[in-house]
């Protein structure tokens, strides 16, 4: 019988065969953990695939509107909320109904609706979301993840937001030179709003001179006031001592 040589390969090629090999493991390692949901790549915004539905419990977040409006500039001559004469003087408005886990939390859920939000939901929103932008982004982002498709959703966030009353200081805030705690911020709300604890909201603050930005209540998938998880940390949402809230426009 015919004996065959392998052809000899060099020090280079095997190298290059080396490389290659090692290539295909990892590539292969990798695409089987982004079919588990489980990895997500440099550069990546969002590899994982999460199911609408499927989540522990809600924030509902509240942006101190004058905050907004301060550091968004020239970028927000046309929103309505920052109109210094428009037809109404916003303070907290809804940022949004954001579905979480007790750890991290699901966004951009595949729904049969693609995220769609028709107009008219939208309108009916702009008197606590006071930008029709807005109320899209927050159901394509958080809003597909509810499970509740698109006017279930903007039902149930209404209905939370109802709920909570907002402290007569902050109403109408008139005063340039206000500042507060977090934690007397998180008092007040308490004492206006019977049930609420200190472990069921954060106050968040930033940008210059610490401006409050927004309060996050948590609630249960019920609509009921609930202990937040781990992504609500008031150390972490603000450490500063002292907060700044610039006065409602107008």
């Amino acid at each position: 019988m015919a004996r065959f040589k392998l052809p000899r390969i060099s020090r280079k090629g095997q190298i290059a065969m080396a490389m290659a090999a090692l290539f295909a493991v990892v590539s292969g390692i990798a695409a089987e953990a982004q079919r588990a949901g489980g990895y997500s790549g440099p550069g990546s915004r969002q590899s994982r695939n999460y199911e609408a539905g499927k989540f522990d419990y809600y924030v509902l977040a509240l942006s101190w509107s004058p905050s907004y409006c301060e550091s968004a500039g020239g970028r927000a001559a046309n929103d309505p909320q920052c109109r210094p004469r428009g037809p109404k003087r916003y303070s907290f408005v809804l940022h949004g109904l954001w579905p979480q886990f007790e750890r991290g939390w699901p966004q951009d859920c595949q729904t049969p609706d693609r995220g769609f939000v028709p107009r008219p939901v939208a309108n009916r929103m702009l008197d606590i979301m006071p930008s029709d932008k807005l109320v899209f982004h927050e159901y394509r982002k958080h809003g597909t993840c509810s499970g509740l498709g698109v006017d279930g959703y903007f039902d149930l966030a209404r209905k939370i937001h109802g709920t909570i009353k907002i402290p007569e200081r902050y109403q109408n805030l008139n005063d340039p030179r206000f500042v507060v705690s977090p934690d007397e911020l998180v008092g007040d709300f308490i004492a206006a709003n019977p049930g609420l604890k200190r472990d069921m909201m954060v106050a968040k603050c930033g940008g210059p001179g610490n401006r409050l930005e927004e309060v996050r209540v948590c609630f249960d998938r019920e609509g009921k006031y609930r202990a937040c998880g781990k992504n609500e940390d008031q150390r972490k949402a603000c450490s500063a001592p002292r907060m700044y809230l610039p006065p409602v426009r107008g």
